[in-house]
């Protein structure tokens, strides 16, 4: 009996999807479903290709993917390549435009950390660990502050693939677990202040020939961008049909 209360209600929850797309987060203004989205990051955020050359980021493919669902999207992009969680924090205290943006956000995107951690790597690799904690600290105010400005945003964490899958399995056994590292810290600060983390890793691993064509360049390629996308869009949809489905199961009860 309960499983087949369990099933119902997914099932409604789906057709609801489908007549009410992205509903949570949907408002409506001029008789038209809008989502006032904002995403923050580095360059997978800007769009910067394999080739270095400015082209789609994984935001514009989610907001290509929320505009197929009926739903009017207003949009804006701060990604900046090579953009640190320490000027994200910044931008978040100081800057008026951003600040702004987010009061009226229903969507928020973030990629942010990689920068940190790939600069020490480069400068002194034996900081690593130290700038994973940086990042942590950086993003935990970045979160934070978000809350205060607009709680009742809806907001999305990016976790990090392996950008350097071309190198010798030697070099690999000591970046990756840095870079799970960095994903933990992701993951929790983003479970400690009610937002979603969407994890890319095991995508991207799925072709790194396609999605990361260029071994000395550690951007996606337009079908890395999409696939990333992707991964945004099912976290999210996920997300609705989670709140419609409780908010079945409690009108059920009363």
């Amino acid at each position: 009996m309960k499983l087949a209360k369990k099933i119902s209600s997914v099932l409604i929850a789906v057709l609801l999807l489908a007549v009410l797309p992205v509903n949570t987060f949907a408002k409506e203004h001029d008789n038209r479903r809008v989502v006032e989205y904002v995403a923050l990051g580095d360059s997978l955020a800007y769009g910067q290709t394999p080739y270095r050359t400015k082209d789609l980021g994984y935001p514009d493919y989610l907001k290509q993917r929320i505009e197929q669902l009926r739903v009017k999207v207003d949009y804006v992009n701060f990604g900046v390549p090579g953009y640190t969680s320490f000027q994200l924090k910044n931008d978040l205290l100081n800057s008026a435009l951003v600040r702004d943006e987010i009061k009226t956000a229903r969507l928020i995107t973030i990629d942010i950390g990689a920068n940190d951690l790939l600069g020490t790597l480069q400068t002194n690799p034996a900081n690593a660990g130290a700038a994973i904690q940086s990042v942590s600290a950086n993003l935990q105010t970045i979160l934070s502050t978000i809350d205060q400005l607009n709680p009742k945003a809806n907001v999305y964490v990016m976790g990090y693939y392996n950008p350097f899958p071309y190198l010798p399995s030697q070099q690999q056994a000591s970046l990756l677990p840095l870079l799970h590292a960095l994903n933990q810290q992701i993951l929790l600060l983003s479970a400690a202040h009610g937002d979603t983390f969407v994890p890319t890793e095991t995508v991207i691993a799925k072709n790194y020939q396609l999605y990361l064509p260029n071994p000395q360049d550690i951007h996606l390629s337009l079908a890395g961008y999409k696939a990333v996308a992707n991964e945004f869009s099912k976290a999210i949809l996920g997300d609705q049909i989670n709140k419609i489905i409780k908010e079945f199961e409690t009108k059920q009860v009363k």
